[in-house]
């Protein structure tokens, strides 16, 4: 919390056999410099500010057949504030269209950015960045119920290339805890924002593109 600058008043504790941490968070932010789901143009580049896959590494920890290097890899990601990928957008300007990846996934993140926006997101698999280990559990289907849940909700409006596996469609179902930023950037921003992440030490990955239709398309 000191990282992030902020201050904790109050709270209340619970009994419980794990230990709990949630915040509601209220603060206050410039008109100007406020990101939405919304906005995000036809040829937009959809980047990601974080690997994918704490909802199956966590889960496989708690079945005890997770690697520890994994685990400790899979913390470190989740301790990692998203302030420096949030001021590397806000030093780019001209992005409007911001989400962070939490509980509905990858994909039901996109979703709720595309139908804002009214338009479609394109992916390629192949371009998501993966925490280690999380394709191995992943491949043995070890997943969060919230994987399926997610799915349920939001398959309708997604399709998938054929020659992706149900393990690897799964994975961008998988509820994420402290996922990174997913962000829409005008081609003419990439530039400048590239500049701003490598000045902040901020890794990112091209995921997709936003094109003209409805929902999400998968592709290899």
């Amino acid at each position: 919390m000191l990282e992030a600058g902020a201050v904790i008043a109050g709270g209340h504790t619970v009994t419980d056999d794990e230990p709990k941490y949630g915040l509601a968070v209220t603060g206050m932010v410039h008109p100007q410099r406020i990101f939405t789901k919304g906005g995000a143009q036809v040829g937009d580049i959809l980047v990601l500010t974080k690997p994918l896959g704490t909802g199956t590494i966590s889960t496989a920890l708690k079945r005890d057949k997770a690697d520890l290097a994994h685990v400790a890899s899979m913390v470190a990601s989740m301790k990692r504030l998203n302030r420096s990928a949030a001021q590397a957008l806000q030093a780019v300007g001209g992005v409007k269209s911001v989400t962070d990846i939490t509980g509905f996934g990858l994909l039901g993140h996109g979703l709720e950015m595309a139908q804002a926006s009214a338009h479609k997101f394109i992916f390629h698999f192949n371009q998501f960045p993966w925490l280690d280990g999380a394709i191995d559990y992943a491949e043995q289907f070890i997943f969060p119920g919230g994987a399926s849940n997610n799915r349920l909700y939001w398959q309708a409006q997604v399709t998938f290339a054929p020659e992706l596996s149900e393990a690897q469609q799964m994975l961008l179902w998988d509820p994420q805890t402290s996922g990174g930023l997913l962000a829409a950037l005008p081609p003419d921003c990439f530039a400048t924002f590239e500049q701003a992440c490598h000045e902040r030490q901020q890794p990112f990955w091209v995921v997709g593109h936003v094109a003209i239709g409805q929902g999400i398309e998968v592709l290899n």
